[in-house]
């Protein structure tokens, strides 16, 4: 009996270190599965970050190919990816303005209508208001008629509130700049044709016509007496707002959902000009540099499949790369990749990781700025977006670097960018008797998030040398599209002349003759990446 005991005992033992043993199996099995699953992560990561990769040679190289393109798109239309468009604007404020002016800002589902009291030389902006208005969306798609009666209504009350405040001279008729953000060929300072419509406005009847005389149709039929003074994008607007608190003011650059820049070139540098050379000797350049593109930027899978799934393939690369519609996004496909390739995530894929633009921009950059020692931020986002509702510290951490990495990436193209522009204009070393040349930056992604403005800000001193950097002024133009265009309406008014005439606007001031006279052949560019 004893024996048979002895024998279930033993038996019983094998088994219990079997189950042992095989419970240990399991255990180093999982282990092992979650350390190859770590080290896919892990690599995709480093091949991710070595494709970002901006060394300063690399950014040297897309500067050049950017002033070449510059080169290119001043010499004929279509000759570069860059638009190079003529702003017509052949001088900006110079601070002696005086008057009340108006100005509309229409460039997505809200429009702006703002009224700026300039005091003359020593009084400067006196007082500004504005008012902000949404557009029904039955409008968005309905008659240029039916859109222009419904702003001009919205324009003629908000004048009339303030009427009694601003009377103007009798013999004075108001005056209006017009900050409009959508494709135009403009063809004077306040004559434009619409070329198409974006941002979900659909208007056919309005593709082909003058916009400032589409409003001005507008305004006769309310009763407005207003004279359309100037028509301006958002970039122009910024330079000229910049300009009129800092005559060093040359430059402006939009960092925002979108990108572009705007910047003074010497008249005779634009051989595609054909009209007779304005008095100043200079013309506002709008660049739409958004669609810049080179073989040197540095592109991944990630933005190569984001692309192809874009509503303009092959369009807006630079955009793409460095503006605040798209980062959160590259951060989205990253983060998909990994979850389905090593369960960054545990074993199945998240569902909402894989809708498309559900991460945005801002959301990385709370992440990005995350310094919780748990990361709490990247923890409750991830949750809030995503709906994945446990991380690992480590998750996170991964996280945090793959936005260090995107935005990193963008804010060095943006600052190469700026340093081709500086170039072409002969301000990238120190200039002959001495001078500073400043840079107006507005845009949501440059104000609020810090990281990839510092981040740009260091880039451009490091590619220009500490001793040119310090006579470049980066400064931010809050709402320079809207205040600019009033300024635009004030630089170029019909009463400069007589009684109540503004000072005639100083020349802009002039790029270096070191500028390249004869620049190389523009950059193949490659149709498909």
């Amino acid at each position: 009996m004893k024996q048979g005991m002895g024998k279930v005992a033993v038996g019983a033992a094998v088994i219990g270190a079997a189950a042992v043993v095989g419970v240990a199996a399991l255990v180093v099995r999982q282990r092992m599965k979650n350390s190859s699953r770590w080290a896919r992560a892990m690599a995709i990561l480093k091949e991710f970050e070595d494709k970002c990769a901006t060394p300063e040679g690399k950014l040297r190289q897309v500067a050049d190919a950017m002033t070449v393109e510059m080169h290119a798109g001043l010499a004929s239309e279509g000759g570069s990816k860059l638009k190079m468009l003529i702003s017509y604007v052949d001088s900006l404020p110079t601070g002696n303005e005086e008057g009340v002016f108006y100005a509309l800002d229409l460039g997505g589902t809200n429009f702006r209508v703002l009224r700026v009291q300039l005091g003359g030389k020593t009084g400067g902006i006196v007082q500004q208001e504005f008012a902000e208005v949404s557009i029904p969306p039955a409008l968005m798609s309905g008659t240029s008629d039916a859109l222009f009666d419904y702003i001009v209504e919205k324009l003629a009350s908000f004048v009339a509130e303030e009427e009694q405040r601003f009377q103007q001279p009798p013999d004075r008729q108001k005056e209006l700049g017009f900050t409009f953000s959508f494709p135009v060929m403009q063809t004077s300072l306040n004559t434009g044709t619409i070329i198409g419509w974006t941002k979900g406005f659909s208007i056919s009847d309005a593709v082909g016509q003058d916009v400032v005389a589409e409003l001005t149709k507008a305004l006769k039929r309310k009763g407005v007496e207003m004279r359309v003074a100037a028509l301006v994008n958002d970039t122009i607007g910024t330079l000229a707002g910049g300009r009129y608190s800092n005559k060093d003011v040359c430059i402006a650059v939009i960092l925002g959902t979108g990108t572009n820049a705007a910047y003074v070139e010497r008249a005779q540098a634009i051989p595609k000009w054909h009209g007779p050379l304005p008095q100043s000797g200079e013309m506002v350049i709008n660049m739409e540099w958004g669609n810049f593109r080179s073989s040197h930027l540095p592109l991944t899978e990630y933005d190569q499949t984001l692309d192809v799934e874009s509503l303009n393939p092959g369009d807006q690369i630079f955009e793409k790369l460095t503006s605040g519609m798209y980062l959160g996004e590259i951060l989205r496909r990253v983060l998909l990749k990994m979850a389905q390739e090593a369960s960054l995530f545990g074993d199945t894929v998240p569902p909402k990781l894989r809708s498309a633009s559900i991460l945005r921009t801002p959301d990385m950059s709370a992440m990005h700025h995350d310094s919780s020692s748990d990361l709490r931020v990247v923890a409750s986002t991830l949750k809030d977006v995503f709906e994945i509702p446990n991380t690992s510290l480590k998750t996170r951490r991964v996280v945090v670097e793959l936005c260090n990495i995107i935005a990193t990436r963008g804010a060095r193209l943006a600052a190469a960018g700026i340093f081709g522009v500086l170039k072409k204009m002969g301000r990238d070393t120190l200039r002959e008797g001495g001078g500073k040349t400043a840079i107006a930056m507005d845009g949501g992604l440059y104000e609020h998030y810090t990281k990839y403005r510092e981040c740009l800000e260091k880039t451009l001193t490091e590619l220009l040398g500490k001793e040119t950097a310090a006579t470049i002024v980066v400064e931010h133009a809050n709402d320079g599209s809207g205040i600019g265009a009033a300024l635009l309406a004030a630089s170029n008014s019909h009463y400069r002349g007589g009684e109540a005439a503004l000072p005639s606007p100083s020349p802009l001031p002039l790029p270096s003759p070191s500028s390249p006279s004869s620049p190389p052949a523009p950059e193949k560019v490659l149709e498909k990446f």
